[in-house]
């Protein structure tokens, strides 16, 4: 498969278009059939009603442009390989959009993202197409599972703020995407700069205020899609930790988020699942930031892990676990600053 840089440019702008024109009409749906948020939760930083349902635009610019992409180029021989990688994000969306309209029980949604993750792990570790195997197959289903699963909740949980989620995975899936094309992975390349268009594209009404939410069926669609790339994505530094730090650092941010939250949660003796204001967002704003200077700060520390990454991955093998090392400590600084923040 051979793709040009402007076949690339294409995909972005084709994606990012799709979903920016497709938004507003998912948001009227929402609106007609009353698809909302409501504010009446106290963690909740929206006054009035906001509408679900973005994610249903992402979810279908994402397929629609992947789709058309291998028809148009005569591409059909990767017809299973990409829906081996979609299918099993959009079964995760559909399920997120049912809890979108109807809520569901934590639980039962927690069982079904390990089914999912079990799943996609087995067909990872069997086609031999997971980027950084630790040679021995029981450990890598179950840390494919456990990375899966903790993605999709940390895109998930970091969508708690305008533009949080929207705005972190366009930044991570166009540095995947520079980071793949620069490796010769034009598949994870392709996919990641559609993801990043449908993320930029929904940016356009999901940054503060926000007009619409992407809701947990995009959320957990990310989710599960990010999770699924970052794994077949082979980094090239020959240390093994460095490599494994590679996708790791490109989801920083979300990672730092739900572990800030759940460290939060545990301490105070209350589920993990239960809504709060002790996300990073809540707690710069504790600190007299405004949502926009949050968010704000919150893309930046994104991009800076995003470099990082970018970095190790063009640094002399002999200097590949010194700069991971650094990147951890400066991640564990962040964590111990922010849990010393007031948790509500």
């Amino acid at each position: 498969m051979q793709i040009s840089f402007e076949q690339f440019l294409l995909l972005f702008l084709a994606t990012l278009t799709f979903v920016g024109v497709s938004t507003p009409v998912v948001r009227r749906l929402a609106l007609r059939f009353e698809v909302v948020d409501h504010p009446t939760e106290s963690h909740k930083t929206h006054k009035v009603p906001i509408p679900y349902l973005g994610g249903v635009a992402i979810v279908s610019g994402v397929l629609a442009i992947t789709y058309s992409a291998l028809i148009i180029s005569g591409n059909l021989q990767f017809f299973g390989l990409v829906s081996s990688v979609l299918l099993p994000a959009v079964f995760m969306g559909i399920i997120g959009l049912i809890d979108d309209i109807k809520r569901l029980a934590p639980w039962p949604r927690f069982f079904v993202q390990n089914c999912v993750g079990a799943g996609v792990s087995v067909i990872l570790v069997s086609t031999d197409t997971l980027g950084s195997p630790s040679g021995n197959t029981l450990i890598d289903v179950l840390l494919s599972v456990f990375w899966i699963v903790g993605i999709t909740n940390s895109i998930n949980f970091f969508d708690n703020i305008d533009g949080g989620a929207s705005g972190a995975i366009g930044i991570s899936t166009l540095t995947l995407f520079v980071l793949a094309l620069q490796s010769g992975q034009l598949f994870i390349a392709a996919l990641s700069v559609v993801l990043a268009g449908s993320t930029v594209g929904f940016l356009g009404w999901n940054r503060p205020p926000a007009r619409i939410y992407m809701g947990d069926a995009g959320a957990l669609f990310l989710g599960v899609l990010v999770s699924t790339l970052t794994l077949r994505f082979d980094p090239s530094p020959i240390n093994k930790v460095a490599s494994f730090s590679i996708p790791i650092l490109l989801l920083a941010v979300p990672i730092l988020d739900t572990t800030t939250a759940v460290l939060s949660r545990i301490r105070r003796g209350i589920s993990p699942f239960q809504g709060g204001r002790d996300h990073l967002s809540h707690r710069l704003m504790r600190m007299n930031k405004s949502k926009r200077e949050a968010i704000l700060i919150l893309w930046i520390l994104n991009l800076f892990f995003c470099i990082a990454a970018v970095m190790i991955s063009y640094t002399p093998f002999q200097w590949e676990l010194l700069f991971t090392l650094i990147c951890a400590l400066i991640w564990l600084l962040l964590l111990t600053v922010f849990l010393r923040q007031s948790d509500t």
